[in-house]
């Protein structure tokens, strides 16, 4: 095929060939490299294009930024119009080159747009990995806290059971002391029991020498009553021996007279009355000193027993009064000793109070801390298992971008092999038509 003058130019990552022909043909394609990732990727066509000149210029020449030299024509010494040359070219271009072309193009900027989308999700995936290092980094820091809030309660929960253990240790002195107080209690209360025992023997006892000196004052009694009626009776037979005795002087008289009468009988009858009278003075001063004597021993006896009943009973007072005194301030004690009890009772079961109070509250509060640890771990094996989804999604995508810069780069080395082709026979039909040219002119 023959071709007038025409023009091609090719541009290809910053080198431009060109030539100039009758009829003008241009060939324009641009292509920039590929970058990378996160580059770019844009191709772009300026079509093709014919145009036919009419007119006459002669000459050819080539011009490249690869070539060496500039190839120039002799100077023309007759000018000589080829008719043939004015003729239209018949330049059978095929017309679904247009439509691969158009359709490659499209390709490229769907692909071109799926790349930069994919780009732009790989940056939010990125973006959002920073943000998921920057939690992670986070709930490290602070789940390091929380192990150190974790300790301090650790430690608080050791003071607290050493504070329990403390408690505890207390409790068992306050019981033992307890027991001891108990068994003085216990040896007290044996000691009023033993006191109560001895006041009642002792009120006993006072009953019964109160008994005896009731019985003797009754004998007493029943003794100055004998003696008043022996009194009575001495009184009474020293009157009957008066009497008596008159009536024997009466009767003494009158014998008298009689024997003065009568002198037949010689009685002295004076001293028979008197020897009488001795013998019954004799008999009553005996029988009253007998009973004067006898009243007056059974009376020092009396009083003896008396004083002696007097002093054991001042002396039984005087214990009982000393018992009373011993078994008051033995109460005061004992409700002392209860009211002490009492309070380390109080004591006892406010600190096992306290103790199983703190021992809730710990328990509460480690139970509190157990279930927000679960709930970290929980958050923590959430974010995990999203970290590891978006792990496979940026492999995934990787992969995909990976591929899709495969295809890219067979794109580019296609282009470029178009390219070299293009540049190539397109040099060859310059080189063609400039001999041509050549041979007509010289022709001519």
């Amino acid at each position: 095929m023959m071709y007038g003058r025409k023009a091609l130019s090719v541009t290809s990552g910053g080198s431009t060939r060109r030539a100039t022909a009758g009829p003008s043909t241009s060939y324009s394609i641009k292509r920039s490299s590929f970058g990378g990732l996160g580059a770019g990727y844009n191709s772009s066509s300026s079509g093709y294009g014919m145009t036919m000149m009419g007119g006459g210029g002669s000459g050819f020449s080539l011009g490249s930024s690869q070539a060496g030299g500039t190839l120039m024509a002799p100077p023309i010494t007759a000018v000589t119009v080829n008719q043939s040359l004015l003729a239209p070219l018949n330049l059978e271009i095929d017309p679904t080159i247009q439509a691969v072309r158009n359709q490659e193009k499209e390709q490229i900027k769907s692909l071109n747009n799926r790349f930069a989308s994919f780009i732009d999700k790989v940056r939010f995936l990125e973006q959002q990995n920073k943000m998921l290092e920057t939690k992670w980094s986070l709930l490290q820091d602070q789940t390091t806290t929380r192990s150190n809030i974790e300790g301090m309660f650790e430690a608080y929960i050791a003071n607290l059971r050493r504070q329990l253990d403390g408690l505890g240790n207390e409790k068992v002195k306050l019981e033992g002391e307890l027991k001891n107080m108990q068994g003085l209690v216990e040896d007290f209360k044996r000691k009023y029991e033993d006191e109560i025992n001895k006041r009642a023997a002792a009120e006993n006892e006072f009953v019964l020498l109160k008994k005896d000196v009731d019985a003797a004052y009754m004998n007493k009694v029943e003794l100055e009553a004998k003696a008043d009626a022996l009194q009575d009776e001495i009184n009474f037979l020293r009157a009957v021996y008066e009497a008596e005795l008159r009536e024997l002087q009466g009767q003494i008289k009158d014998t008298s007279v009689i024997v003065e009468m009568d002198n037949s009988r010689n009685l002295d009858m004076d001293s028979i009355v008197a020897e009488v009278r001795a013998q019954y003075e004799d008999i009553a001063n005996r029988s009253k000193a007998e009973a004067e004597t006898w009243y007056k021993q059974k009376y020092e006896e009396m009083q003896s027993s008396a004083g002696q009943y007097g002093d054991d009973l001042r002396t039984t007072k005087a214990e009982i009064a000393e018992l009373n005194r011993m078994i008051a301030r033995l109460q005061n004690e004992i409700e002392a000793v209860k009211g002490q009890r009492a309070n380390l009772e109080a004591q006892i079961a406010e600190a096992e109070e306290r103790g199983e109070l703190a021992v809730k509250d710990a328990k509460l509060r480690i139970k509190d801390l157990e279930d927000a640890l679960q709930r970290a771990k929980q958050d923590m094996a959430r974010q995990v298992r999203e970290y590891q989804e978006l792990m496979n999604v940026k492999l995934a995508l990787d992969i995909e971008i990976a591929t899709y810069r495969k295809l890219l780069e067979g794109e580019e080395t296609r282009w470029d092999k178009l390219e070299y082709f293009m540049l190539f026979h397109g040099c060859r039909i310059c080189f063609n038509s400039e001999l041509s040219t050549n041979s007509t002119l010289f022709h001519y």
